[in-house]
């Protein structure tokens, strides 16, 4: 699915894009910030290929959509709200926090979880991303307050798990025990404090919890609060 941005007016396109506000863009088409490889005559109700387009002599930035792999830290939230604390947003150039679409993150990762985050402003990216029926693993690596039991491999295997709370059971999920208090846990949803609960219900606790991989992406070459750029047309072509 192109993005909705090739199809709108030159002042629409770069507000979008968080430069500023539409009559701020009026502002800059007079001032010439605003150009055209060719050169021609630019006005705000103009629609044009958004890659024809500079700023400031620059290409735009990323006009067809951002897809980011963050390796977030703990202590930052998933929320727009920076009442709730350091967001994951501050992590992020200043100009992509007014972009229109917002930028989201493709399911969550809690405070005092890190790891690999999914960002962008394409949301029909987010549904094909996150929803069980794609079948994307999700693996954790997982520190515990005390040794794991061996029965927790068939318990988390079995599709029989149900989380307080709830009534429908889990899917069955791969879990690897790795020493006495760390396991790894490989899932294909993203229920609410999922992996915490899990461990919860088979009588353990979580005290430290890292995301490593979301389906074929990892944390390679990525450091702790660092971000990379992913292909969006990578994921738009997969059935």
């Amino acid at each position: 699915m192109p993005s909705a941005r090739r199809f709108a007016r030159l002042d629409q396109l770069i507000a979008s894009l968080g430069y500023g506000s539409r009559r701020d863009v009026e502002g800059f088409l007079r001032q010439g910030r605003v150009q055209t490889a060719g050169g021609g005559k630019l006005s705000s109700d103009l629609r044009i290929d958004p890659d024809l387009i500079t700023f400031d002599g620059e290409p735009l930035d990323h006009p067809n959509g951002i897809l980011v792999l963050l390796n977030k830290p703990v202590g930052y939230v998933c929320s727009h709200n920076e009442e709730e604390g350091k967001t994951v947003y501050e992590l992020l150039p200043e100009r992509w926090r007014k972009r229109e679409p917002q930028v989201v993150t493709v399911g969550r990762l809690d405070k005092d979880t890190s790891g690999l985050l999914l960002l962008t402003d394409r949301h029909d990216l987010v549904h094909r991303l996150t929803s069980p029926k794609h079948h994307v693993d999700k693996v954790y690596e997982a520190d515990l307050d005390r040794p794991l039991s061996t029965d927790a491999i068939e318990i988390f295997k079995s599709g029989t798990l149900v989380l307080k709370g709830e009534n429908k059971p889990c899917l069955p999920a791969h879990l690897e025990i790795l020493s006495d208090k760390k396991a790894r846990i490989t899932l294909q949803e993203g229920r609410y404090h999922q992996v915490r609960r899990m461990f919860a219900a088979v009588g353990n606790h979580v005290v430290g919890l890292q995301r490593l991989q979301f389906g074929h992406l990892d944390l390679s070459g990525v450091a702790e609060g660092q971000f990379k750029h992913l292909s969006i047309d990578s994921f738009t072509t997969q059935k």
